[in-house]
């Protein structure tokens, strides 16, 4: 039987997260698959942590990320150099994830030089091009050139049905990220020494009882909330910490200087509130498994947290996975301070309500999303 020519291509953090379950699940079968894998490197440092914590060697590194990189060159600059990448490995099938410039900007290039495109994470949608922005154009043009549509749920699906998408190329695989926490946590689980490493490191870190003591773990990062959205978060923040004094807040805080100047200058004197540098994805999960409250304006901790059983509240006014609002382990809180605050005061006073979001069925899969994408392309 002939090999299938597949490349994975992503640039970011959160892709290479979920597309590393993938790469392992596709090199274990060398019988079925030529595997390239290409890294755009939109962001550099985040992407490294991530690679390395899941073994995972590029094939290409292009090596793009550039100071004061904008929108406008990150695209062209990943146009040109994919496109160049893409005529001389000629894969029979190119599998891009999610929403990203890399993902948009290599879609482009394959579609130009009529390479089917498989979609990961395909079918999420807001419907309103500037929330998030610009990550809602990426996901819908990609969507346009894609041949397979790897969608995590039945509302992508149904999502992709609306735009005249046949469903014979719509797979619904639930979401890789799951299948990412588990392959953490097991490896976790079952090493004590890589154990012990992570629990010294996030003692020195945190300066609580973070093993015994409730915490809310913070994330906040959204190109959309800059300027008065964080002047909002920071201020219900603020607010949360000295209402509740034996309540520590876990921030680990985005390098964007949009982010972590109003951060620092507003909550850096507060004592339970806690901020740290970005953690390396083994210790966010396990983090994130021993939090209480998960507030966040990402996207992918709103499928992770779900599946460990924490209630999330999220700063964005829309989301592209109201499958986890629906199931009730998701509220959307915005970005407006007091919503925030009342948010996570009734998650922090009403323990029936904490219950019934934390017990809530997670929309996202059962951690066999990689088994399913790769039966499909095995076909192709």
């Amino acid at each position: 039987m002939t090999k299938k020519k597949i490349m994975l291509v992503f640039g970011t953090r959160p892709e290479a997260i979920k597309m590393a379950p993938l790469i392992h699940a596709l090199k274990a079968e060398p019988d079925n698959f030529e595997l390239k894998v290409c890294v755009t490197s939109q962001h550099r440092e985040m992407l490294d942590q991530v690679l390395k914590i899941f073994n995972i060697k590029p094939d290409i590194d292009l090596n793009l990320m550039k100071k004061d990189q904008n929108l406008l060159n990150l695209t062209s600059l990943i146009l040109d150099e994919m496109g160049k990448v893409l005529k001389e490995y000629k894969p029979e099938m190119v599998l891009v994830h999610g929403d990203t410039t890399t993902t948009l900007a290599t879609s482009i290039a394959a579609f130009y030089l009529s390479i089917p495109v498989g979609h990961i994470e395909a079918g999420l949608r807001t419907y309103n091009l500037n929330a998030p922005f610009p990550e809602e154009f990426n996901r819908q043009i990609t969507g346009k050139i894609t041949k397979l549509h790897f969608t995590p749920t039945v509302l992508g699906q149904k999502n992709l049905l609306t735009e005249g998408i046949k469903k014979s190329s719509i797979i619904v695989t639930g979401n890789t990220v799951i299948d990412a926490v588990h392959w953490i946590l097991k490896r976790i689980d079952s090493d004590e020494h890589r154990q012990k490493n992570i629990n010294d490191f996030l003692n020195i870190i945190l300066l609580f009882d973070w093993k015994n003591e409730n915490f809310v773990l913070v994330t906040a990062h959204r190109r959309e909330n800059f300027g008065n959205g964080f002047i909002e978060i920071c201020s219900a923040l603020k607010q949360l910490a000295l209402k509740y004094p034996k309540i520590h807040f876990v921030y680990p805080v985005h390098p964007n200087p949009n982010v972590i100047k109003i951060v620092y200058e507003t909550l850096q004197e507060i004592n339970n509130i806690h901020l740290i540098k970005p953690l390396e994805y083994e210790p966010f999960v396990y983090l994130l498994k021993k939090s209480y409250i998960v507030l966040t304006d990402s996207g992918g901790i709103q499928e992770e947290a779900p599946s460990l059983s924490k209630p999330v509240l999220v700063m964005r006014d829309t989301t592209e996975r109201p499958e986890a609002v629906e199931a009730g382990t998701v509220e959307i809180v915005g970005t407006n301070h007091q919503q925030i605050i009342n948010g996570i005061s009734r998650l922090l006073e009403d323990n029936k309500h904490y219950q019934t979001m934390s017990r809530a069925h997670n929309p996202y899969g059962d951690g066999l999303a990689c088994k399913r994408i790769i039966d499909v392309l095995r076909t192709i």
